[in-house]
């Protein structure tokens, strides 16, 4: 197996693949049970692809003593054992060497020797107030300082660690088929404010050395800021508050910082392995924060991931709002869906529903695949890991024995579903006619705002005309695609009868151009707020004439879902429910996606280009279908949520023609076979 990543796509042997993954965390358990817990996640749950985070701390818990990569100071190290056992299972491997893994592991999986408290010689990351940002666990519940990650010496020996990875883990024929780097941006940090780091010496030099390849000379900074600097070093990024382009600055930098990041970190691995990271979502608070920090349109080689923890989606409107958007803001896979833990977080994911639902989201959003984390309960790992008592998690599929739990039958229909369709499923054409132009320098601006709310008179803003305008869409029922205006063309915004952007008063004169063609074009340009008047260096240009109305358009404006008309509404009928429909481009084929909001009670009512279509599935649960010829073929349908006490006959109705469950149940139907 060869996998390449296309676009966020994985192409697995030169086919185009929903990537369906699950994690064990080897280094959690007896290497005795390796193979069988191996073994029951490719036969249990119909997985052939597994991640697994490899522990630095675990791996080299001593300074100067190289790393032990073949278990000969613990039967737990030998990693290579593990892959070499996942290679003769048939089982291919996302490596994750960190080097922050987070992965409930002591000091995020660093050793205790790269910790600023344990050697001077290691710069501490540092916060706007000049504090170092710390990791709390349950080994130092205070927390430790962090290092910085651009600093020479902590980089010197995270380059030796990731060169060690690459030439004794990962050179040669072997599982591994892609390499994951960092954790959720650098240490769990991808959705922190943008005070929160980095104000340390190596980042600010940092900071002052982009502003330098940004503006050139002195002068030329001195004349777009209104300010009078004399040395560069005088220079220092904003808190809160202040002028507009300086926070746009700090914005823009955060964004490059973590691309500098990402390339070292890859290089230093030196493998010709696609490269994927897992961004966390964002919080509301922080959406701007998030916004301005995450562009990977700026990493090259680097792939977009992304992952959960976030709460319940079925039940939060926030939470379902932060994950469309990580779902949608790039092509990438979720990387880590909470398949796995109650205690830790939510005791809604005791059952298999809401992690299906949200599974299913993520694919209907944008995402092009999903990780099953994790998918085996550990527990026996030392207590330098982790002082916390097993099992880890507690409610996965395959429990601390080996034995499947009633999750197993649920992972391994959504595996089996996108294993017979992905391919057709990605081909695809998602029933989108609206977007949002995302403008990343008004999230720098709004991230830093001081203490008036963002969005007042002068005040630009990102973060919540992009809430705002999924508000507005998910109440009419309607998908929509998110485009970053900097690196957009003119043929990506010709795909969508209406562009709402964030106003305020200055936009890049290259975006304000391609507005202005999209709207010559036949395109609307809604504008949430003042339309600007100003280009980046805030000389005059205003090349852009708002339209008027609401993205969705009205009652009769036209809109086609598979070739049929339906007007300006969405596709949900009746009950409280998202439904995401897709359609294949030269085919009669369709993928309706239906996530059931926790309350709602009886069937959905769902508008598809064969009629209405009924849906029974439990609260809180979803479904998806692949409609063909005028038919519902394959489907899976959860139809109980026991955390919601909910137990209904999924199932589903075309034309009068019920297929369902005999009793109350989940419904299964693949390559035209029903499973029970």
């Amino acid at each position: 197996m060869v996998i390449e990543v296309r676009d966020g796509v994985a192409v697995v042997d030169g086919v185009p693949r929903v990537l369906v993954s699950a994690d064990y965390p080897y280094y959690r358990d007896d290497p005795a049970v390796w193979g069988d817990r191996l073994r029951a996640v490719r036969d249990g749950l119909g997985i052939e692809v597994i991640t697994c985070y490899l522990p630095w701390r675990h791996h080299q818990p001593e300074a100067g003593v190289a790393p032990d990569f073949t278990g000969l100071t613990h039967p737990a190290r030998n990693v290579t054992g593990f892959l070499a056992l996942c290679g003769e299972l048939g089982l291919r491997v996302v490596a994750k060497p960190g080097p922050f893994i987070h992965a409930e592991v002591n000091y995020g999986g660093l050793p205790d020797w790269v910790c600023p408290d344990a050697d001077p010689a290691i710069e501490p990351l540092l916060d706007s107030r000049g504090e170092p940002a710390r990791w709390a666990d349950a080994a130092v519940p205070a927390g430790r300082p962090l290092p910085a990650p651009l600093a020479p010496a902590f980089l010197a020996r995270v380059t030796q660690w990731l060169a060690a990875v690459g030439k004794e883990v990962l050179a040669g024929p072997g599982p591994v088929v892609a390499l994951q780097i960092a954790n959720e941006g650098v240490y769990t940090s991808g959705a922190l404010p943008l005070t929160a780091y980095d104000y340390s010496p190596s980042g600010l030099a940092f900071y002052r050395d982009r502003l330098r390849a940004w503006y050139g000379t002195l002068g030329a900074y001195n004349a777009a800021h209104g300010t009078a600097y004399d040395d560069w070093a005088r220079i220092v990024p904003p808190a809160r508050g202040g002028g507009l382009l300086a926070r746009a600055d700090w914005g823009r930098c955060h964004a490059e910082y973590l691309a500098e990041v990402y390339r070292l970190w890859a290089q230093a691995a030196g493998s010709d392995l696609p490269v994927l990271v897992n961004l966390n979502p964002p919080t509301v608070p922080e959406l701007d924060d998030w916004l301005a920090r995450v562009r990977p349109e700026l990493w090259g080689g680097v792939s977009y991931g992304f992952t959960n923890w976030m709460g319940v989606v079925s039940a939060d409107p926030a939470a379902q709002a932060r994950y469309v958007i990580a779902a949608k803001r790039a092509p990438g896979p979720n990387l880590e869906e909470n398949w796995g833990f109650s205690e830790l977080y939510d005791p809604a994911y005791a059952d298999a529903a809401t992690s299906f639902h949200q599974s299913l989201l993520a694919l209907a959003a944008g995402a092009t695949g999903f990780n099953v984390y994790t998918g085996v309960a550990t527990s026996g790992w030392a207590p330098e890991l982790d002082a916390a008592a097993g099992p880890y998690p507690d409610c996965p599929p395959i429990d601390a024995r080996g034995a499947a739990t009633g999750k197993a039958a649920v992972v391994r229909a959504l595996a089996g579903f996108f294993a017979a369709h992905g391919a057709e499923f990605l081909e695809c054409v998602p029933a989108r006619h609206d977007a949002f132009g995302l403008y990343l320098p008004y999230a720098g601006i709004a991230a830093l705002a001081g203490p008036g709310e963002p969005g007042e008179p002068g005040e630009p803003r990102c973060g919540r005309a992009l809430l705002a305008f999924h508000e507005r869409m998910r109440a009419r029922g309607l998908d929509y695609g998110l485009v970053e205006l900097e690196s957009a063309t003119l043929a990506e915004l010709a795909a969508y009868r209406t562009v709402t952007v964030p106003g305020g008063p200055f936009m890049h004169r290259r975006v304000q151009e391609l507005l202005a063609a999209y709207a010559e074009g036949g395109g609307r340009v809604l504008v949430d707020g003042p339309a600007p008047a100003l280009d980046e260096h805030l000389a005059p240009c205003a090349l852009i004439t708002p339209s008027h109305g609401e993205p969705g358009g009205t009652e009769g404006d036209a809109r086609s879902i598979g070739g049929r008309s339906i007007g300006g509404r969405g596709i949900v009928l009746y009950g409280a429910a998202d439904a995401f429909l897709r359609s294949h481009p030269t085919r009669d084929v369709h993928y309706l996606v239906v996530l059931v909001r926790t309350g709602n009670e009886g069937p959905i009512g769902l508008r598809t280009p064969y009629g209405t279509v009924e849906v029974v599935a439990a609260e809180g649960a979803g479904a998806v279908l692949r409609l063909a010829d005028g038919a519902i073929g394959d489907l899976v349908i959860r139809g109980l949520n026991a955390y919601l006490d909910c137990a209904v006959e999924a199932g589903v109705r075309l034309d009068g023609v019920r297929t369902g469950a005999s009793g109350p149940g989940d419904l299964v139907r693949i390559n035209g076979r029903l499973h029970s």
